[in-house]
């Protein structure tokens, strides 16, 4: 069976034309011509958008769309063109609002328009590159309306006008003047920028030039600023309410140059209120609006903290330079906390915790601290203070408070290692004269500095703390061997001391009573016989005693004095006159402490249980001393000379200072064969800077001394100068 044949069927086109009425365009623009009128006179209620919309299409079907759009230009040019008269002709204050109203009728009847035409807009708009309906409707409104030479400049003064009322306090129409900027707005960014948004910030800043200039002639820096962070407030709130969010920047920036940038200098200087007299006055208010007012200027923040170093500095170099202020190391120190506190609550109440100040806070203390040698000292002497009798009361939480407090002050010293020699003094004093407040205050300033310095910083005086528990054991097994032997002589109590951990010094024992010797003795024997390969030596100029003493018409009183005293009064029991040199013989104690503990004996009121002749201040060798019978006291116990931290002497602050370089010397030596291990061969000037970048947490090594250490180790042949260059040193293994 053969497959059934294919037939192809072909459309073809009419063989006759389609012919168009010649007129038929014209006839059909005139149509669409006569609508568009009606729209622009609001009759648009009457028309059939539906037949206006196909004889659009069918004009543009059959080719006539450059007819249609070059008529709707023409067309509404012309009505623009009428429109603009009408405008022109506005009297005063309805110039805007008939712009306004004439604006919106324009937007409603090119919307209208733009839907008749929708097919023109879709099709014959794109493909020949012509502007859009809807915005070829703008770009006409904007040449003949806007740009009209009589409307462009008076519509720019008007609003530059209404701002300019708003400025001095007037309520002026904000609705209005939102719609016809926004109308700017609309008709394009460039059309806003150039014809109000440029005059209106080179108004602005005229404006905000006259009277920053007014301000700062007859105010004060507080009050020029509220003024300024006033102005600035309004102005932001101007451009919420009707101009462009883009041009607040802008419009910030002209009120930032003009009241701030340009008298910045002269409001911070100001006499009488500028920022160093709000320092000061502790004006925090004012203080954080400049910060706030100054931040949005490039450079203002820097000029701000420049002001505020060089105040801290200047007033601390004062406190570190007055020797009035000098006098009382507590206080000194007191005042320097005093000062930190008040700059720390300024810096986080007004200056928004700003890291950059607190650098420069920090950097100042660190400066004026370190310009007193004996800030390490007084530091020391405050902890002692506080340690002593200062905490007694205070809880635990202001206890720490004031421990973190010293560290900080710490912190800054730049020979920290001077302040441990100071420290370890006032502790071994503290802990032997059981003066100390609290244990568990003692041991978390030692664990805060082992925290900040490491284990080496501490270790001594952890083994202080270990030796004062190991000889209370001692004790225990003393009393518990010698037992009934002990209770007819004296009762001793003894501190023994690790001679590495304790800031002792190689003193000649003085000459103890026999009444004391005895015990004594007793205990060396006891110690030794548990002890195997152990010496002990009397540390008598740091130790205590309290004597029973019968005075005149049979006054008995218990007094509390240093062993030394005890040593000098016990010779009272056998004679009731003695010469300073017969004393000086009797007891062999060192002549400057002698003369201290005689003056603590005869020369205080109120602890004068001996008299001097002749009687004054000072102690001579040839004074004569005697019981004095009279002595009375309300006090049954009294304390006499009870050692406590002083500020040292001249020649004692030479021995400390000389101490401290000779311990320094064994750091900066180790410090150089470290660096010299591992780098094998390196210049002078390197190895200076490697040292004191690993020593400067403990102590700022001078480079004389480096220059000395290094020379100490080539001689010990440790290291070699190079053979060519004699700044260059080798490590030898």
């Amino acid at each position: 069976m053969s497959a059934p044949k294919k037939k192809n069927f072909q459309i073809e086109a009419f063989k006759h034309r389609v012919v168009v009425d010649p007129k038929y365009a014209e006839k059909t623009w005139k149509i669409l011509e006569h609508a568009i009128h009606e729209i622009y006179n609001h009759n648009a209620s009457g028309l059939s958008f539906e037949e206006l919309y196909r004889n659009a299409y069918n004009m543009v079907l059959h080719k006539f769309g450059e007819k249609l759009y070059s008529g709707l230009v023409s067309t509404m040019t012309a009505h623009l063109k009428e429109i603009a008269k009408h405008i022109e002709s506005t009297q005063g204050g309805l110039f805007l609002e008939e712009l306004n109203r004439i604006w919106a009728e324009h937007n409603k009847a090119l919307q209208m328009i733009r839907d008749i035409l929708m097919y023109m807009d879709r099709t014959f708009i794109p493909s020949t590159h012509k502007t859009p309906v809807h915005e070829l409707g703008l770009n006409l409104w904007r040449d003949n309306i806007i740009h009209s030479s009589k409307i462009h400049k008076r519509l720019q003064d008007t609003l530059l006008e209404l701002v300019q009322h708003e400025r001095t306090g007037e309520v002026i129409n904000r609705g209005l003047m939102r719609n016809v900027i926004q109308m700017l707005m609309d008709l394009g960014s460039s059309v806003y920028q150039e014809d109000f948004e440029k005059p209106f910030l080179d108004v602005s800043a005229d404006f905000y030039r006259l009277e920053s200039q007014q301000y700062i002639e007859c105010c004060d820096c507080g009050d020029y600023l509220k003024k300024a962070e006033k102005r600035l407030i309004e102005e932001i709130e101007r451009v919420s309410h009707y101009l462009d969010t883009k041009s607040e920047p802008k419009l910030t920036n002209v009120v930032e140059k003009e009241m701030i940038e340009s008298h910045m200098h002269r409001l911070v200087h100001m006499e009488n209120s500028g920022l160093v007299n709000m320092i000061v006055n502790d004006k925090y208010e004012d203080l954080g609006r400049m910060y706030n007012l100054f931040r949005r200027v490039s450079t203002g923040l820097a000029l701000i903290r420049d002001v505020m170093t060089s105040h801290i500095r200047e007033i601390g170099k004062q406190l570190v330079t007055d020797p009035e202020k000098l006098k009382d190391p507590v206080d000194f120190v007191q005042r320097l906390l005093d000062e930190k506190d008040k700059h720390d609550k300024i810096i986080s109440s007004a200056f928004n915790n700003d890291k950059t100040f607190q650098n420069a806070l920090n950097s100042s203390f660190e400066f004026f601290i370190n310009l007193n040698p004996r800030s390490p000292e007084f530091i020391s002497l405050f902890v002692d203070d506080k340690l002593r009798k200062g905490l007694k009361g205070v809880t635990e939480e202001d206890v720490e408070i004031i421990l973190d407090k010293v560290m900080m002050l710490f912190r800054y010293l730049q020979e920290k290692d001077v302040f441990e020699k100071y420290y370890k003094q006032h502790l071994a004093k503290r802990l032997l004269s059981g003066k100390t407040v609290s244990d568990d205050a003692e041991r978390s300033l030692i664990v805060k500095l082992k925290t900040e310095c490491g284990y080496q910083f501490t270790s001594k005086l952890e083994g202080m703390f270990t030796d004062m528990k190991t000889s209370q054991d001692t004790m225990q097994g003393f009393h518990a061997a010698a037992g009934a032997d002990l209770a007819e002589g004296p009762s001793l109590t003894v501190q023994v001391l690790t001679t590495g951990s304790w800031p002792t010094q190689s003193v000649n024992t003085c000459n103890l009573p026999s009444e004391i010797l005895g015990v004594c003795d007793r205990f060396k024997t006891y110690y030794l016989g548990t002890h195997t390969g152990r010496r002990l030596s009397w540390q008598t100029n740091m130790g205590t005693a309290d004597l029973k003493a019968t005075f005149g018409k049979g006054q008995k009183h218990e007094l509390n004095v240093s062993t030394y005293q005890m040593c000098i009064l016990m010779l009272f029991n056998k004679a009731d006159r003695m010469s300073y040199k017969e004393i000086e013989q009797a007891t062999e104690i060192p002549a400057s402490d002698l003369k201290r503990c005689l003056q603590s004996l005869a020369c205080v009121k109120g602890k004068n249980v001996l008299r001097k002749e002749p009687m004054s201040k000072d102690i001579a060798e040839d004074d004569a001393f005697y019981f004095n019978d009279k002595f009375s006291s309300k006090f049954y116990k009294v304390k006499i000379g009870t050692v406590v931290a002083q500020k040292e002497s001249e020649p004692e602050k030479q021995e400390t200072r000389q101490r401290v370089e000779e311990d320094r010397k064994p750091q900066i030596e180790a410090a150089i064969v470290r660096i010299m291990k591992s780098r094998r061969v390196l210049d002078h000037n390197n190895i200076v800077a490697e040292v004191t970048k690993q020593l400067q947490s403990r102590f700022l090594p001078n480079p004389v001394v480096i220059k000395k250490r290094i020379e100490s180790l080539i001689e010990r042949e440790f290291l070699e100068r190079d053979k060519t260059d004699r700044k260059l040193y080798r490590y030898l293994a």
